[in-house]
Formats: structure tokens, C-alpha cells, sequence
């Protein structure tokens, strides 16, 4: 393998990355080359052509890059949630809200799936991964409780969110061990379980 802390510089010319998505594709790029663990921050802000402490505005580690924008597709989800209708079961509303969180357009499906390969099986970031994991079941469990009139600690929006976030990981871990397999349809079809149960 290459030693990555040898990269060598931007190209001359190359505009420099000035978005967290232009930011992202080049870390992802070394990532795919080089792998998670040997990559560096310096590795990354050398190949987008910017200095460490810019990498830093845009993203606050290494780890963060992975999760793209997460916080923001939190808050969508949240919004998507609220929008569901008052009378649709409390498990139906949360089975369609996180299929649509996790739908993504074919042309971002190979990016998609890289990025879950990392966040999945990387041990480095499982740590990270704990952290944002409490982050989805937070906004869940939120709205759980609000149907259930109850605290968003209280054990039942708790269990909901805990219960609908191990179906979703079910679903990403088959995803991504089948090429063609459809993300929507499992993740349907394994949080349905959350409204029928399992059968047998």
C-alpha cells in the first residue's frame, strides 16, 4: 500500500474544495484508496487543496466526515414526522417517515453504501457511530412520546426508538450484503414489524 502521509500535493490550478460535499467526495476518494484508519485529516485537507484549520470549519473530526450532513437530515425527518397525520398509528407513521429519511437517489446509491460500509464496519467508528445513534433515536423517541402524551424518557417511546432503530441497522446490514438488493423495500419491510410483529 501506498504511504498515504506521502501524498503529494493539489495539482496546480485545482480549485480548492470550498463545500463539506466537495470536502467529503475527497475524503471519501482516500478513504476508498488508501482506507479509513490510514487516512489522516492532513491526508485529506492536502487532496482538497485547503490548510487543517479549514478542514475544522467544515468538519469537527475525521469521524464527522463520514456522517455527511446528519444533523440536517435529523431535523428533516423530525419535520417529516410532525407532518404525518394525527390519525395514522404512531408505528405506521415512524415506519414511513424513516423509509423517506432513508431513501436515497440511484445516482448517490454507490456513495451511500460506501459510507454505511464504513459506518458498519469500521471499528473506529463504532464509538462515533453510538453517538449519532442516540442522536436518531432521540427525535423518535420525541415523537413518540408526544403522541403518547408522555416524558420522551419514559420507557415506551424509549423501546419504540430503540426497537425501530435495531430493524433499520437489520435492513442496512442485508442491504449491504446484497448488491441489488432494494434499501426502501427492506427497511418497509423490516420496520412493518414495528405495527404486525414477528411471525411465527
Amino acid at each position: 500500500m501506498a504511504n498515504i502521509g506521502q501524498a503529494p500535493p493539489a495539482r496546480a490550478g485545482r480549485r480548492r474544495a470550498t463545500s463539506r460535499e466537495e470536502l467529503e467526495r475527497v475524503a471519501f476518494a482516500l478513504f476508498a484508496d488508501h482506507g479509513f484508519d490510514a487516512t489522516t485529516v492532513d491526508d485529506i485537507a492536502r487532496a482538497a487543496g485547503i490548510g487543517r484549520r479549514t478542514f475544522f470549519r467544515y468538519f469537527e473530526s475525521k469521524n464527522d466526515v463520514v456522517w455527511g450532513a446528519f444533523d440536517s437530515r435529523l431535523d428533516l425527518m423530525r419535520a417529516r414526522l410532525r407532518a404525518r397525520p394525527r390519525s395514522e398509528p404512531l408505528t405506521e407513521s415512524i415506519r414511513a417517515a424513516v423509509v423517506e429519511f432513508n431513501r436515497v437517489d440511484s445516482a448517490e446509491q454507490p456513495r451511500h453504501r460506501a459510507r454505511m460500509e464504513l459506518i458498519l464496519r469500521v471499528p473506529a467508528l463504532q464509538a462515533h457511530a453510538t453517538l449519532r445513534y442516540a442522536d436518531w433515536r432521540a427525535v423518535l423517541a420525541e415523537f413518540a412520546a408526544e403522541r403518547l402524551g408522555v416524558d420522551s424518557g419514559a420507557l415506551l417511546p424509549q423501546a419504540v426508538a430503540h426497537a425501530a432503530l435495531g430493524l433499520a441497522l437489520a435492513a442496512y446490514e442485508q442491504w449491504l450484503g446484497a448488491g441489488d438488493a432494494d434499501l426502501a423495500a427492506l427497511l418497509d419491510t423490516a420496520l412493518a414489524a414495528l405495527t404486525d410483529g414477528f411471525p411465527g
